[in-house]
């Protein structure tokens, strides 16, 4: 396994829980969508937030091939 794989990995947990809110992480890894999606729920309900947290608590969980073939390969873009 490269450790590029890890490190988005790492980059993506710590970007859901920082800046959850904003869907910065979704933007990271690619999904344009969600990430303005995850924008909007932010700014107009708060909610965003909660869902970052939750992500970033998954990404972290998560070993780094799983995590790999999950959001990488497999571009599962929710939980």
């Amino acid at each position: 396994m490269e450790g590029t794989q890890e490190n988005k990995k790492i980059t993506a947990g710590i970007l859901a829980i920082l800046l959850g809110a904003l869907g910065i992480h979704k933007f990271y890894l690619g999904y344009s969508k969600e990430g303005v999606i995850q924008l909007l729920l932010g700014l107009l309900c708060g909610i965003g937030g909660l869902i970052g947290l939750i992500e970033g608590i998954i990404y972290l969980t998560k070993s780094d091939e799983e995590f790999y073939q999950t959001y990488q390969v497999g571009q599962k873009p929710w939980f």
